[in-house]
């Protein structure tokens, strides 16, 4: 009986292994787009404008409003009480405005802007992946913020490295690692990141997760290091019509 008994469990656990170790990215992903709604649902997202309110370190308070267009325009405009930056990027360019420089737009150096070109996928770089050239490992499990998540490391078709860490329950994103220090800066280096070390890491954590009147899920609270604390998002409006002039450096 006992021999029996003892098989059995052996059974369950070679079992429960191997189903472990066949779990595969794509099985994960096929979790993380359910969460978001699905395929037909992402497949109608067009637009997105998103007003923020943040407190930095010293009390100031900084709010800032963000538009995209799938694949044709990001601008962000954040101001943080003693001035304002911008951020524009579109398909046909990339330019940035801040109080050194008088708040007139200047042209993104080429790097940057291709750097930024990621920045234009409105529903992000791990949905359907791999055609768009991006390349996705699954890394096992991590806690993240007392929460198990499947850690998956996606590597884009430009060589950035971004670290995504999914709520193992809901498969929506508790948080995001991008090394380079992300399109807006921010972010702190690693020790040794001066004489050649380690880039620097931008850790976005995302919470507060809602579900907008149209049907799409989106965190409304952000944390980043080193950008002001936590942003909490006041409004999200989804597909809604986008003036003309914010695709314009102006």
């Amino acid at each position: 009986m006992l021999k029996g008994t003892a098989f059995t469990l052996l059974t369950c656990l070679v079992f429960g292994l191997i189903t472990v170790q066949a779990q595969t990215a794509d099985d994960v992903l096929a979790g993380y787009e359910k969460a978001l709604g699905g395929k037909e649902k992402l497949q109608t997202l067009q637009s997105v404008y998103m007003e923020g309110v943040s407190i930095a370190g010293n009390g100031n308070e900084i709010t800032s409003k963000m538009t995209k267009v799938d694949q044709k325009l990001m601008r962000s405009e954040i101001n943080f009480g003693m001035g304002s930056f911008a951020v524009l990027v579109t398909d046909q360019g990339g330019w940035i405005s801040n109080p050194r420089n008088g708040g007139k737009f200047e042209a993104m150096q080429e790097d940057r802007y291709k750097a930024a070109q990621g920045e234009l996928d409105l529903i992000g770089p791990l949905y359907n992946y791999a055609a768009k050239g991006h390349q996705v490992v699954l890394e096992g499990k991590e806690t993240i913020n007392d929460k198990e998540t499947y850690k998956l490391k996606l590597t884009q078709k430009n060589g950035t490295e971004i670290t995504y860490y999914l709520d193992a329950a809901t498969y929506l994103p508790v948080r995001e690692v991008r090394k380079g220090g992300g399109l807006f800066g921010g972010g702190q280096r690693r020790q040794g990141a001066n004489q050649g070390g380690q880039p620097q890491e931008v850790i976005s954590d995302f919470g507060d997760y809602k579900t907008t009147p149209e049907g799409f899920i989106f965190p409304f609270s952000i944390k980043r290091n080193g950008m002001g604390g936590e942003t909490i998002y006041e409004k999200i409006e989804v597909n809604k019509a986008v003036d003309p002039k914010l695709y314009k450096p102006e």
